[in-house]
């Protein structure tokens, strides 16, 4: 079977986003001024192939764990579509 996942990585909230206060900065110098709080992460869209729909999960868990995400300093989550 097809699987997409749908993965967004952000920085965690104790963690300080410097992009994230350039984006409201810049979104506050344009006039959007009632904006508090911006946080800049990123989302990776995967497709793969795997037997089960838990095995998906276990692919899609170990490629964020293992790679995509900084467990330090992000966390994660995904969603699964079969395609």
């Amino acid at each position: 079977m097809n699987f997409i996942a749908k993965i967004n990585v952000m920085p965690k909230k104790e963690i300080l986003d410097p992009q994230g206060k350039a984006v409201r900065l810049g979104l506050e110098n344009l006039g959007l001024d009632s904006i508090n709080e911006v946080r800049v992460g990123r989302h990776i869209t995967m497709q793969f192939t795997a037997d089960t729909e838990e095995q998906a999960q276990d692919k899609a868990e170990e490629a964020c764990t293992k790679l995509l995400a900084n467990l330090i300093m992000e966390s994660y989550e995904f969603e699964l579509e079969q395609v």
